[in-house]
């Protein structure tokens, strides 16, 4: 290890350390390297450009974006609402029921867990607490869980960021999560129905079975929109980016023009919002697009790999234990960065191991986005206590239960990979 790369790790921990965000410190560190090596520092913005240029995929992330923000900013979500209130609501912990099963649909338009969490969520957070029926750190808590079903089921942001950085199909890891995130939805809905039956939650007045079909009839249109996606991608009429520009148009098409709810007032503070969490986005991904030259400089993921295969280790022994480092790494980090900065690392021994990467790829987001609600960090659960100031120490309390059936889910992916394969493999993949 070269004296360059000992001070750039030590800048880049200095700078992360007092709160430097952590693109903006790995881009510092990454000059500072190639300054102290002799090289020109312009070098930096070259390899931003030219990452940049040659992934044409990474268009995803911005037009699923504001897929997500029109859907949030018209009357799509609301309608998914009362659909998921009439079919669902009528059981046991209903409202907590309602709220997974509305993020198992919201979740194949959006693609962003914190979409999901501070759009619809917010909205069913306020019903659940509505005189006094669910605690509040119980209603936010169960939203922050439910939200990280988000990128699990198609479209999925970060496993776009995956496939950019593993060279992995984005079509066969989309179909990769559908059923880890069915088993999510599962086991949260099981979890909430035992605890309104161990607390004696309420029970919710049920909608009339005749209404079912105006509740469904008013949310087919949005309902469409996954089964669109998934044609389009699947079918071979679209690439995932094209597929994304669609989602985009499509829910534009049905807020301002088959449901009028979307003004050019509103229109226009999408885009604005949208621009700036694609630009938060971007800023990391330009920080680990210079990291990774700094890293393959000098040669870590090789020295990495021959170190870790000399070992002989198991790779069910690697798997366990490379989730085990993300899932303490998801409570400082949140999963853009450990996508684009930490799995790139270790790619190389996954590969000499013979672990899928399909396989290793949905079980790495599904990890991140665990991560997400795991405390201290969790900026799910800063999210949800931002956008409804319900105390954050209230959702920690409630949020321990949810955080051990999701782990245990995890679990059962990792030593059952059938579970994340087999839909991919019946529509042609060979892994």
């Amino acid at each position: 290890m070269s004296l360059e790369f000992t001070l750039f790790i030590i800048t880049l921990f200095f700078l992360a350390g007092v709160g430097t965000p952590i693109a903006y410190s790995i881009i510092l560190s990454s000059i500072l390297y190639l300054a102290l090596g002799g090289q020109d520092v312009a070098l930096a913005g070259e390899q931003i450009v030219q990452g940049l240029y040659n992934s044409f995929i990474l268009l995803a992330v911005p037009l699923f974006i504001v897929a997500a923000n029109i859907m949030n900013a018209g009357t799509i979500s609301e309608r998914l609402l009362n659909f998921c209130i009439a079919s669902v609501g009528r059981f046991r912990g209903g409202l907590g029921h309602v709220n997974v099963v509305a993020s198992l649909i919201f979740s194949g338009m959006s693609g962003s867990a914190i979409a999901d969490a501070a759009g619809i969520g917010k909205i069913i957070i306020e019903m659940m607490t509505k005189e006094g029926r669910y605690p509040p750190g119980y209603a936010a808590a169960i939203t922050a869980a439910s939200a990280t079903i988000g990128p699990i089921i198609p479209p999925s942001i970060p496993m776009v960021l995956y496939a950019l950085v593993s060279n992995s199909s984005i079509g066969y890891l989309f179909l990769g999560g559908i059923i880890p995130g069915l088993l999510f939805g599962g086991v949260l809905m099981g979890l909430n129905y035992i605890i309104a039956k161990h607390r004696n939650l309420a029970i919710e007045e049920p909608v009339p079975l005749r209404d079912l079909p105006r509740h469904t009839f008013n949310a087919f249109p949005a309902l469409l929109m996954p089964a669109i996606l998934l044609y389009g991608i699947y079918g071979g009429v679209t690439t995932p980016t094209e597929a994304a520009a669609i989602a985009a148009a499509y829910a534009l098409l049905l807020a301002a023009f088959f449901y009028r709810a979307l003004s050019f007032k509103d229109l226009y503070r999408v885009l604005v919002d949208s621009a700036r969490s694609s630009a938060a986005v971007g800023i990391v991904i330009g920080g680990a697009l210079i990291l990774n030259y700094v890293v393959a400089s000098e040669n870590i993921p090789n020295i990495l790999a021959g170190a870790l295969v000399g070992l002989d280790i198991h790779p069910l022994i690697y798997l366990l234990a490379f989730n085990l480092l993300i899932l303490a790494l998801g409570t400082i980090l949140d999963a853009t960065t450990i996508i684009l900065v930490i799995v790139p690392l270790f790619l190389p021994t996954t590969r000499e191991l013979g672990i899928d990467l399909v396989h290793f790829g949905v079980v790495v987001v599904i990890n991140a986005m665990i991560g997400l609600i795991t405390p201290p960090y969790g900026i799910l659960l800063f999210v949800i206590n931002a956008v409804t100031k319900i105390p954050l120490r209230e959702i920690i309390r409630e949020i321990w239960g949810f955080l051990g059936v999701l782990i245990g889910a995890l679990l059962l992916l990792i030593l059952v990979p059938d579970l994340v394969l087999w839909l991919p493999r019946v529509f042609g993949y060979q892994g």
